[in-house]
C-alpha cells in the first residue's frame, strides 16, 4: 500500500529495480527468488499441549503451526535439545515460547532464562512475551534483566521471574556470579533459550561457551539439568556450533514451512570513472542514490553499512535529500551501537508504525527486532559473510500477502572481496554459507572463565571444565596467590570480582581505557578497546571517533593502558598500518607444501594516512611510534618454491608478487571463514627462516587462535583457487585497489601475482 505522505504519483519497487538496472553502473547478477506457499503441521502432531495456548493463538489468527514450528515443540516437550535453522521472519519465537509456557502452566514453580545477542532484541521478545500471557490470562511473570533494569526492580525479577530474558554480558556479569540470589530460578530450570546462535563466533562466541559451561556447572551444584532450545540463521554447522557452545548433542530442525514472498535480489557495481588504475564511482554516493529514489516514491527501504561513520553519512546525505524533496528528514532514522535505549526503541516503534519510511544502520539492525515490513533491503558493500548478506538481505519481505514483492541490492564497494562477488556473483548463490568458529579451548579465554567459575563455587582436584582438564590452571593460579587449596578443593581468595575485569570481546582483559580530557579540569571516560586493535586506532595524533564526534589521541600510556584523547575539529579520519612478523614455533599438520601450527606474532604500527570523509582523498600521513607487541597463535602455511616463480632470480619482484598475493589472500579469506579482514593477519616472507622458501602464512590475529588457521588448512586449494578466479575477473591492467591493490603501471605487478597462483594451483 503505498504510504499517505507521498501524494503524487510514485514507482512501484519492480520500476525502482527498472530504474536500477538502467543506471550507468553493472548489474552483474539479478536474480528472482520466487514466493513460496506454506506447509503446516495439525495441533495433534503436537501431543500434550495445554489447550490455553491452542486457544490463545486461534484467537491471534494463528490456528495451525508450520512444520518447523510443530517439529521443535514437540522437541522441547520432550526436553530433546535441538537447534533450529530458517530463514528470517519464519517465526522461531513460537518454537520456543510454546513449549516453555506449556512447562509453566503445567508446574507453575518452572523457570527459562531466554539469551539474546542485544538488549533490542531482548526488548522484542519481551513484548511478544507479554501479548501472548496476556491473551491467556495467566500469571507468567516475564522480565528483563540488563543494564537498563533499575536497581528496584531487579530483587523482584530474582524471586518472581518465571521467565528471565537477558544477555551474554548480563549473564557473565550480574547473574552467574550471584547465582545464590538467584536460588529459585537455578533450582527449576528448565529450559534456556538462545536465540541468534550464529553469531555467537569467535572470540565472543569462545567466551559464550566457557559462561553456558559455568552456567551448567551452577544447575548442577542446585539440581537442575536445563533443556537447550537455540535458534539460528543459516550457517553451515548450527548443530556442530550448538555442540561446542553448549557441551550438549544436538539434534536439528532444518525443513522450513514458513511462506516467503517473491524476492528480487540485485548484484550492483558502481560505474567506472578511472578504467586504467579501475577506480569506481564512491559506493557510498551511490547506495545514497538508490536510497533516495526508494525515499522519494515511498518505498520503505533499510540501508545496512560496514561501519558508524558511514552510516552517519548516509544519514545526513538522505535528510538533507529528503529535504529538498519536500519529505520531512523525520521520516529518515539511523539506528547504531552508541545510540541511548530509549532513541533506538523510539526508532523500532516507528519503523513499525511507518512514521519513520527509511532506516541506515550498521549490522545492529541485522538481526531478528521487528521493524514491521519493509520492501527493500539495500546494502551498501558486502557485509562480511554469507549468512549475514543472507541476514540482511531477509529484512525485507516480511509481509506474506499475495502478489508481495521484495527486493535486496547489494552496492559493491572497492574491496577486493566486493568487486570478487560482483564479478563471480556465484560463489555466493552457489556457496554454502560459512561455518561458525569457536575455540573454548583457548587457554587466554578459558584461564579467566576457570577464575570466574572458582569465584562461583570452588573446584574440586580433578574436576573438568566442560570437556577441558583443570588442575593445571588452578595449580598455576594458587600459586600466584589467586585461589586457595584446601582438602582437594580450590577457594577464590583474591578480593577482585574476577568477571567484571574479562572482556567477552577481546582474549585477554588487558583494554586501554580511553579518557576524554577535552575540559582538562573534568576528565571522564568514554570507552575502551582491546589491545589487539588498539596500534592501529589509538597511536598518538590519530583520530577516534565516538557518537559521530571526532576526537585526537594525545597520549597512550601503556604502563596503565590508559588512552588520553581530546574533542577537534577535522574533517578527516585516520588509517593507520602495521609490520608483521612471524615465526613458527611448533607445526601441527602438514600435507604436501601447506600446514598450520602455533606461531609468534609479532605486530609494530608504522604509518598512518590521513583520509578526507567525504571525498576519501589521501590528505596526509604520518609515523607512529609504539613499540613491537608479540602473541603465541596459529597460522596456516603455503610453501612456494623458489625456482618457476616470477622474476626468478630478483628478490624485489619476488616479494612484490608476494605482497600483491598476501594482499588478494587478505580480502577473500574472510569469504570462506565468516570472520572480519582484521581477525587474520597475512604475511608473505620471501625466504622464511623456518622453511628456507618463500612462505605465505595466515595468522589468527587472537592469542592462542580461535581455528581459522585449521579451517584455511581444511580449505587447501580452494582459497587459492578463488584468489585466482578474482585476479582474473579483474578488468584492470596492472592490479586495483579490486584484486592486488593499487599498482604502479607496466609494474608486472598483477601477471607477477597471476603466475605465481597458476602454481600453487597446479601444485596443489
Amino acid at each position: 500500500m503505498r504510504n499517505p505522505y507521498f501524494a503524487h504519483p510514485a514507482m512501484s519497487l519492480t520500476d525502482l529495480i527498472k530504474w536500477v538496472k538502467g543506471l550507468h553502473g553493472d548489474v552483474t547478477e539479478h536474480r528472482v527468488i520466487p514466493a513460496a506457499d506454506a506447509t503446516f503441521a495439525e495441533w495433534t502432531s503436537i501431543p500434550d499441549i495445554d489447550q490455553k495456548i491452542v486457544s490463545a493463538l486461534n484467537h491471534r489468527g494463528i490456528s495451525k503451526l508450520y512444520i518447523h514450528q510443530a517439529k521443535a515443540v514437540a522437541l522441547a516437550m520432550q526436553r530433546r535439545d535441538f537447534v533450529i535453522v530458517t530463514p528470517t521472519a519464519s517465526g522461531k519465537t513460537m518454537c520456543y515460547n510454546i513449549p516453555v509456557l506449556d512447562s509453566i502452566i503445567k508446574s507453575p514453580q518452572a523457570r527459562a532464562i531466554y539469551l539474546f545477542p542485544t538488549k533490542a532484541l531482548a526488548q522484542d521478545q519481551l513484548s511478544e512475551l507479554h501479548g501472548l500471557v496476556e491473551e491467556m490470562n495467566l500469571d507468567v511473570r516475564t522480565f528483563t534483566y540488563d543494564g537498563d533494569t533499575p536497581g528496584d526492580a531487579r530483587t523482584k525479577v530474582r524471586k518472581a521471574g518465571h521467565i528471565v530474558i537477558t544477555n551474554p554480558d548480563m549473564l557473565h556479569t550480574g547473574i552467574l556470579p550471584h547465582h545464590t540470589k538467584w536460588k529459585n530460578l537455578f533450582e527449576n530450570l528448565r529450559y534456556v533459550v538462545i536465540d541468534e546462535l550464529h553469531t555467537y563466533k569467535g572470540i565472543f562466541g569462545s567466551h559464550f561457551a566457557l559462561i553456558l559451561q559455568r552456567l551448567l556447572r551452577i544447575c548442577e551444584f542446585y539440581g537442575s539439568r536445563p533443556t537447550f532450545i537455540c535458534c539460528s540463521a543459516t550457517i553451515s554447522n548450527p548443530a556442530e556450533l550448538a555442540e561446542l557452545l553448549t557441551g550438549r548433542n544436538m539434534e536439528s530442525v532444518t525443513e522450513n514451512g514458513a511462506p516467503t514472498c517473491e524476492r528480487h535480489i540485485i548484484f550492483y557495481n558502481p560505474p567506472i570513472v578511472n578504467r586504467q588504475l579501475g577506480i569506481r564511482r564512491s559506493s557510498l554516493l551511490e547506495t545514497a542514490r538508490i536510497a533516495i529514489e526508494a525515499l522519494s516514491n515511498g518505498i520503505r527501504t533499510i540501508v545496512f553499512s560496514r561501519s558508524r561513520i558511514n552510516v552517519e553519512l548516509l544519514l545526513k546525505y538522505l535528510q538533507d535529500a529528503a529535504q529538498k524533496r519536500g519529505i520531512s528528514p523525520g521520516r529518515v532514522a539511523g539506528y547504531r551501537g552508541g545510540y541511548l535505549p530509549n532513541e533506538r526503541r523510539d526508532i523500532e516503534r516507528g519503523l513499525r508504525s511507518g512514521d519513520i519510511h527509511c532506516v541506515v544502520s550498521t549490522n545492529a539492525l541485522e538481526l531478528g527486532v521487528d521493524i514491521g515490513s519493509l520492501e527493500l533491503a539495500l546494502l551498501h558493500g558486502y557485509p562480511g559473510s554469507v549468512a549475514s548478506t543472507w541476514q540482511q538481505m531477509g529484512r525485507a519481505g516480511r509481509q506474506k500477502s499475495d502478489g508481495a514483492v521484495s527486493a535486496a541490492i547489494m552496492v559493491a564497494s572497492s574491496l577486493q572481496i566486493d568487486q570478487f562477488l560482483s564479478a563471480n556473483p556465484s560463489y555466493f548463490f552457489g556457496a554454502s554459507p560459512e561455518h561458525a568458529r569457536v575455540n573454548p579451548t583457548n587457554p587466554y579465554i578459558q584461564i579467566g572463565h576457570i577464575k570466574c567459575s572458582s569465584f562461583e563455587i570452588p573446584f574440586c582436584k580433578g574436576e573438568k571444565f566442560g570437556v577441558c582438564d583443570t588442575d593445571e590452571a588452578l595449580d598455576y593460579l594458587a600459586r600466584h596467590d589467586v585461589l586457595h587449596m584446601a582438602e582437594g578443593r580450590y577457594y577464590w581468595q583474591e578480593d577482585s570480582y574476577p568477571a567484571v575485569s574479562l572482556s567477552l570481546r577481546s582474549a585477554t582483559s588487558e583494554n586501554f581505557v580511553i579518557h576524554d580530557i577535552t575540559d582538562t579540569a573534568n576528565p571522564i571516560v568514554i570507552g575502551q578497546m582491546d589491545r589487539r586493535t588498539a596500534p592501529t586506532l589509538i597511536f598518538p595524533q590519530a583520530i577516534y571517533f565516538h557518537r559521530g564526534e571526532p576526537y585526537q589521541v594525545q597520549e597512550l600510556d601503556h604502563a596503565e593502558m590508559r588512552c588520553y584523547v581530546k574533542r577537534v575539529n577535522v574533517d578527516y579520519y585516520t588509517d593507520g598500518d602495521a609490520a608483521a612478523r612471524i615465526e613458527v614455533l611448533d607445526e601441527l599438520q602438514r600435507r604436501e607444501d601447506m600446514g598450520w601450527g602455533e606461531v609468534l606474532l609479532a605486530v609494530r604500527p608504522t604509518v598512518y594516512k590521513k583520509i578526507k570523509l567525504l571525498t576519501h582523498e589521501n590528505v596526509g600521513y604520518g609515523h607512529i611510534h609504539l613499540p613491537e607487541e608479540q602473541m603465541h597463535t596459529t597460522a596456516f602455511w603455503i610453501n612456494l618454491p623458489p625456482r618457476g616463480m616470477p622474476g626468478e632470480g630478483v628478490s624485489a619482484e619476488r616479494e612484490t608478487s608476494l605482497y600483491g598475493l598476501a594482499n588478494l589472500v587478505r580480502s577473500i579469506a574472510p569469504l570462506f571463514l565468516m570472520c572480519d579482514r582484521g581477525d587474520i593477519i597475512v604475511k608473505g616472507h620471501e625466504r622464511d627462516p623456518h622453511f628456507r622458501c618463500p612462505t605465505l602464512f595466515v595468522a589468527d590475529n587472537v592469542p592462542g587462535g580461535i581455528g581459522l588457521a585449521e579451517a584455511l588448512y581444511d580449505i587447501g586449494h580452494g582459497l587459492f583457487k578463488a584468489c585466482f578466479d578474482a585476479i582474473s575477473n579483474c578488468k584492470c591492467a596492472y592490479g586495483c585497489p579490486a584484486c592486488i591493490g593499487a599498482s604502479v603501471e607496466d609494474s608486472g605487478e598483477k601477471r607477477g601475482v597471476r603466475d605465481l597462483l597458476s602454481l600453487i594451483i597446479g601444485r596443489v
